[in-house]
């Protein structure tokens, strides 16, 4: 009986800190250090809610840029049913859905060259990935520039201007978020 008194005040005094002042104090800093962050990362287009910086969206009209396949559930990119397509790459399944891909993305971009570049026919494991490389943005120019009326060298400057590349420069990747890219094509017009 000696050692259950403080074994109990220790799990009281543990929950009290681990549950309650440390969850406080975590969303306290984090609004006050890095509140877009901490609040989605929500990109706004005259005071609307457009996205988040953080989730992609399934775009499929010709005038704007796609992002990777979503393998989410019933509707792509939804984030509550964020997962992979859990296909192994030696599934002949995987090997069938991209080679569809590959054809549909010929076929809406017939004017690109004929390498796809991979990330637009492979998901991400999130399934949910807002971003694409520089090389598949640069790969739908030719549609995206024809559907808008746009000149490619006024295309490609839009994704040089919103291609992210990693602090130090040598961790990572150089991405393109789409959602902001495309939000950025409706701010050209």
């Amino acid at each position: 009986m000696s050692q259950l008194r403080p074994a109990v005040i220790l799990l009281l005094l543990l929950s009290v800190i681990t549950g309650l002042i440390y969850p406080l104090v975590t969303t306290a800093l984090a609004q006050m250090l890095f509140p877009a962050q901490a609040n989605g990362s929500l990109l706004q287009v005259d005071g609307k809610v457009r996205g988040s910086a953080l989730i992609g969206q399934n775009f499929t009209r010709a005038d704007y840029f796609w992002g990777r396949p979503s393998a989410t559930g019933d509707s792509p990119y939804n984030p509550l049913a964020s997962s992979g397509s859990n296909l192994a790459g030696t599934n002949p399944l995987l090997d069938e859905a991209v080679k569809q891909r590959v054809a549909a993305l010929r076929q809406a971009n017939p004017q690109a060259s004929a390498t796809v570049p991979v990330d637009l026919v492979t998901a991400s494991a999130s399934g949910l990935d807002p971003q694409i490389s520089p090389e598949a943005a640069f790969w739908q120019v030719p549609r995206v520039a024809a559907a808008r009326q746009l000149s490619v060298s006024e295309v490609n400057r839009l994704i040089d201007d919103n291609t992210s590349t990693s602090l130090p420069g040598f961790i990572g990747e150089p991405g393109v978020n789409v959602v902001q890219l495309n939000l950025a094509l409706d701010a050209l017009q």
